[in-house]
């Protein structure tokens, strides 16, 4: 159709009204017909693939529809857990993030030692015992074997808090990498249990079955232990008084068992270990500073190590004269402070060695020697105790040479 027939196409229907619907049809078949309109549309483009996109819509799958296989009658179907493998349940259980451990029954004595700190334990429990035999009264062993007893696992106590606290810190020293906390061989929660087990019936015998003057004392030394020079060793240098104060309180311990007060005597004896613990104490962290370092514990001789020196050799040369206090209290006769003399200055030579030249090799000198230094000063100290004579036996001996006459 021309541009022709569509006027005439017009002409011919003038009479009659053309809406907009007859002229779309009239326009549609005019282009229909006309062979000089020719469209041209481009080809649609492929979207441009996205490298976040991972499918392949080239290649088609095809799955074959299995037929479900019915079981056979008489026949168990096997559950979920039954189907399960057992390396795949192994791996499901291990993903809970918790082991059980294993321990062997033969092995526990030696971790129980070994968390008790066995050695420092027997030297607590020596100190209470020379504490009770320096008493001024008669000798009881019954209540000697509980005060021992009764410490003992108050000792053990504090000790297992004190490793349960330090676990992370213990394993960057060479020191305390081998403790059994640190190594796995138990759980922190069957040494806290081991703790209560022997704190519990600790504190509690030497309540009852001493005095509960001992049963408080025992307590707090726990208590200062575990809640205050545990922390205090990150903290401060106030950490070696605290500790200091800690193994005083076992010989007070031991006198007030056998005597159930707080005399002058059980003061001077607590006074006598405090003292001795600086020497004791400083001369084996100077040896172990790198250690101490490691482990992020503030010791005299890591961040203060002058001070370290000169504390060790004052209370050196006052054990000196602590040993002079033993006559003047009535604890000891005259002659402690003469036979005690030579140990004393021969400790005090040694800690001003150390702090003249402050190496190792005296470090270590001084350190030996207090070991043996306490167990021979107690001994003489028990060996020049001052003998008390009861009362009654006082009011009888004046009347004695009166019934000779």
């Amino acid at each position: 159709m021309s541009v022709r027939s569509l006027i005439q196409l017009c002409r011919k229907h003038q009479t009659e009204w053309i809406t907009f619907q007859h002229f779309c049809f009239l326009k549609r078949q005019y282009v229909k017909s006309s062979s000089g309109l020719c469209q041209r549309a481009g080809p649609k483009q492929e979207p441009v693939a996205s490298v976040l996109d991972d499918r392949d819509d080239s290649v088609v799958s095809q799955v074959q529809q299995i037929p479900a296989l019915k079981p056979e009658p008489g026949t168990a179907v096997p559950s979920c857990d039954q189907a399960e493998p057992e390396a795949a349940r192994a791996a499901r259980l291990e993903a809970r993030q918790w082991k059980e451990l294993k321990v062997e029954y033969s092995d526990l004595p030696g971790i129980y030692a070994r968390l008790s700190k066995i050695k420092l334990t027997a030297l607590v429990v020596t100190t209470a015992a020379a504490g009770f035999a320096m008493a001024p009264v008669p000798f009881d062993p019954v209540t000697f074997l509980m005060a021992s007893v009764g410490t003992c696992l108050s000792s053990c106590t504090a000790n297992s808090i004190n490793q349960y606290f330090e676990v992370p810190f213990d394993s960057n020293m060479n020191r305390t990498k081998n403790r059994p906390l640190v190594r796995g061989q138990i759980s922190p929660l069957h040494a806290v249990s081991f703790a209560l087990a022997c704190g519990i019936p600790g504190v509690t015998l030497l309540t009852l079955g001493v005095n509960p003057l001992t049963g408080f004392l025992g307590a707090l030394n726990i208590f200062l232990y575990t809640c205050c020079y545990t922390p205090l060793k990150r903290l401060s240098i106030a950490n070696t008084w605290v500790g200091a104060v800690v193994g005083a309180i076992p010989p007070v311990m031991g006198w007030t068992a056998a005597t159930g007060s707080l005399d002058p005597g059980a003061l001077l004896l607590g006074a006598f270990l405090f003292s001795w613990q600086f020497p004791h104490f400083n001369a084996l962290s100077w040896n172990l500073r790198e250690d101490y370092s490691r482990g992020g514990y503030r010791m005299m001789s890591v961040t203060h190590p002058s001070l370290c020196k000169r504390v060790a050799l004052r209370h050196s040369v006052g054990l000196i004269g602590l040993s002079a206090l033993g006559p003047v209290l009535d604890v000891t006769t005259w002659t402690f402070p003469l036979v005690s003399l030579p140990i004393n200055l021969y400790i005090s030579y040694l800690a001003f060695r150390f702090y003249h030249n402050g190496d190792r090799q005296n470090a270590r000198k001084l350190f030996f020697c207090s070991l043996w230094h306490l167990p021979m000063l107690l001994l003489l100290a028990l060996t020049c105790k001052k003998r008390h004579v009861p009362q009654d036996e006082a009011a009888v001996a004046p009347s004695t040479p009166s019934l000779a006459l």
